[in-house]
């Protein structure tokens, strides 16, 4: 099982690699968007600033991510059926989309401090907070695309099934990431983290038990 894992996380690796102008895209729609908003607010104040961060983390999700299956083609899924199981496919898409979306939170963050400042008061605080929760959106747009993959309208089906899944968990990371600019560590922040933490592993154990079921039709 680890071995299909690793195979199917370095095919996708490799994919990456060679279409780079998927990458470069979404780093070009990070820094336009910073950018523009830099002309327009220059350096605007905390709570806008972690808005912001958030919104675009969002946008650079549903286009980096959410397109792990919808650019899967039926002949090659069913060489895939062929070679690993239901379970190994779909955690190699998560641990994958996990990793890239980790890279894209590290650049999009600074990105972010190299055009509109450092806010910040605790900076690894909000670099936690960053990282996990690309890890949650990443895991939850890569099952919402998952499904999306049997249906014709793919693209617009993981944003109208998103919208009521994640709207929850930004408004928790937003919370949770106000934290990071009060000079003081505040209470409530670990139960906070706990609360994403095991909405992550309930997305998990739903793609995990109901992706088979997708993978036989």
């Amino acid at each position: 099982m680890a071995n299909h894992i690793i195979t199917l996380v370095k095919k996708d690796l490799l994919l990456e690699i060679r279409q780079q102008y998927s990458l470069y895209g979404v780093l070009l729609y990070i820094a336009s968007t910073t950018f523009v908003v830099y002309l327009i607010m220059g350096q605007p104040e905390n709570e806008v600033w972690n808005a912001l961060f958030w919104v675009v983390q969002l946008f650079v999700c549903v286009n980096g991510v959410a397109k792990s299956f919808l650019q899967e083609q039926k002949g090659r899924m069913l060489y895939f059926y062929t070679i690993a199981g239901a379970r190994d496919f779909i955690l190699s898409k998560l641990i994958f989309n996990v990793l890239l979306m980790l890279v894209m939170t590290i650049l999009g963050l600074a990105i972010f401090l190299l055009l509109l400042g450092n806010p910040l008061e605790q900076f690894f605080t909000f670099f936690g907070v960053a990282c996990l929760g690309g890890f949650g959106l990443s895991l939850i747009f890569t099952f919402l695309s998952a499904i999306a993959a049997k249906a014709q309208q793919q693209a617009s089906l993981v944003a109208v099934m998103g919208f009521p899944l994640i709207i929850p968990q930004l408004l928790l990371l937003v919370k949770i990431a106000k934290i990071a600019f009060a000079p003081i560590v505040q209470t409530g922040l670990t139960q906070m983290i706990l609360l994403l933490v095991a909405f992550d592993i309930l997305v998990i154990l739903l793609a995990v038990i109901l992706f088979p079921f997708l993978w036989k039709d």
